[in-house]
């Protein structure tokens, strides 16, 4: 039993068995963090749970600039391009050199930062009084931990990624998520958000943990050389510039916003962050995942110069997307007060803050259809090695979504943060698509508007079903207790997705072969089965 858990864990994954790993995984960790959320909100007055959130966004801010933007754009091409050219001595060098350069930087950058908190946070959130500045500040230092732990998990994510070992990489996420409910529920009666704090910290170094033996034996070794003068370190380096520039631009965008939410209300950063992490799972398991399972291959194909390959890839994987996102984007906003009253509805959480956060949360989700096809572009400019296209984009409606926020915030409040976000997405997406319709030719465009098309018909049915089921429900459902909004949320999802789907089967969309193929691997248990093809 040992050896076959063993073997799973360590096989190669198809671009199929490896899309539905991470959708499953991906989809199991957000609902954790949706059961995290409810823990918190439950446990910590909302109010300090502000604080705790804006005190994240510190290390946060660190991780992404000097770690997320290397390895997404910058590693698994340039070690994916070694391995598969049969350089693994100078990969594994490549790997060993980044660890000891993120390590050099995190750990300087976290002590400089453990320094200066105290300074920093009044920028930060500056409409806390003196003493929830000075828990911020405290809050942000023993978090960051964190973002060394993660900074070495996400190198070793990027060595299974390359190799398509995507099992365990997939599950660390559920560790770290399982770690801050734990430290919650037992630690946070007794030390409020200090528990949660330090619980974090340990979810972090369990994220690293997890990957470390899979990397061990695929042939990782850890060596205090760093090979300076290696070309592929130092196209690491040059690339990744771009990419970070382009993350430190988002995570500016995320403190600007944190500052600006500080003045609107004492939940208010709790809200947006509440409604944000539900918005988000969809994001990450329709866009994400697939844009991480195909992005192997997209730089492969480049390094192979097969274009056709490449160019109808990302066309099949755009119409995925939009099959998946579109109609989701509609059921959040037609269920959005149940949605947040199932999760969130308890404890400390009250009824402004309920309908606060379902506001918010309706507004950002309209931004899914974009943000679910922003990782997939993104990629295919890395796998182009070019990460310059990408910070460009970034940066310009980064900008756009600041002064927006700004502006609608003055009358709508923490909704006009989000309405922000949703329009400075919407143009990422679009500026995306035409400049790498510039730079690769891409066909099939005309079907893609006629797809787009048979989507929105299938999903306003979808919406009026959906309608029609809530109504109904209201007869003969309690509202006012949980087992009611459960009942009536269930009905509407299930009656709603068969509606979609019947429609999309009518219509004879191809896209619901994914549904098939999905619901095949998991049904047969083979989402881990290697294709002989691949």
């Amino acid at each position: 039993m040992v050896k076959k858990v063993t073997a799973i864990l360590h096989q190669k994954n198809s671009l199929a068995s490896a899309s539905v790993i991470l959708m499953i995984t991906l989809t199991l960790s957000n609902l954790l963090g949706w059961v995290r959320d409810h823990y918190l909100t439950q446990k910590i007055p909302t109010d300090l749970l502000s604080v705790y959130y804006a005190a994240f966004r510190i290390p946060d801010f660190i991780f992404n600039i000097l770690i997320l933007g290397a390895i997404t754009s910058a590693f698994i091409p340039i070690f994916t391009n070694l391995v598969a050219k049969k350089k693994e001595d100078e990969a594994w060098l490549v790997a060993s050199s980044v660890v000891n350069i993120a390590l050099i930087f995190l750990v300087g950058f976290s002590i400089i930062l453990a320094i200066f908190m105290p300074a920093i946070t009044p920028f930060v959130v500056p409409g806390f009084t003196p003493e929830r500045q000075e828990l911020t500040a405290t809050l942000a230092r023993i978090m960051l931990l964190s973002p060394i732990f993660f900074g070495l998990s996400y190198i070793l994510g990027g060595i299974l990624n390359s190799y398509k070992r995507f099992l365990v990489y997939s599950l660390a996420p559920l560790v770290y998520n399982v770690a801050i409910i734990l430290g919650t529920l037992f630690f946070a009666d007794k030390f409020s958000v200090y528990g949660v704090a330090i619980a974090v910290v340990c979810g972090a170094f369990l994220h690293f943990l997890i990957q470390l033996p899979v990397a061990l034996r695929l042939g990782f070794r850890f060596n205090l050389k760093i090979a300076w003068h290696h070309w592929g370190v130092r196209r690491i380096g040059i690339l990744m510039l771009p990419r970070s520039i382009a993350l430190g631009a988002n995570q500016i965008m995320l403190l600007i916003f944190t500052s600006i939410a500080s003045s609107l209300g004492g939940y208010s950063i709790a809200v947006y962050t509440l409604a944000d992490n539900i918005q988000t799972m969809p994001m990450v398991v329709f866009g994400t995942s697939f844009a991480t399972a195909i992005f192997p291959s997209l730089a492969e194909a480049v390094s192979q110069s097969k274009m056709t390959d490449f160019s109808a890839s990302i066309i099949k994987m755009v119409r995925t997307v939009l099959f998946f996102m579109i109609p989701i984007v509609v059921i959040i906003i037609m269920l959005k007060m149940q949605i947040i009253r199932l999760i969130y509805g308890s404890g400390n959480f009250g009824w402004t803050q309920t309908i606060a956060t379902a506001n918010t949360l309706a507004i950002l989700s309209t931004s899914l259809i974009f943000t679910g096809l922003t990782p997939l572009f993104s990629r295919a400019f890395y796998a182009l090695h070019n990460t310059r296209t990408p910070m460009l984009i970034t940066i310009l409606t980064v900008i756009i979504s600041i002064i927006l926020g700004k502006i609608f915030s003055m009358t709508l409040g923490v909704e006009g943060l989000a309405l922000g976000y949703s329009i400075g997405s919407a143009l990422a997406t679009i500026f995306f698509y035409f400049m790498l319709r510039r730079t690769v030719k891409l066909d099939g465009e005309l079907d893609l508007v006629k797809f787009i098309g048979k989507i929105i018909g299938a999903t306003i049915v979808m919406g009026l079903a959906i309608f029609g089921t809530l109504k109904l429900t209201e007869l003969f459902t309690d509202l006012h207790r949980a087992w009611g909004v459960m009942t009536q949320t269930v009905l509407a999802l299930i009656i709603g997705i068969a509606v979609y789907c019947l429609i999309a089967w009518i219509l004879k969309l191809q896209e619901m072969n994914a549904v098939n193929i999905i619901w095949n691997k998991i049904s047969r248990r083979d989402i881990v089965d290697q294709d002989k093809t691949e």
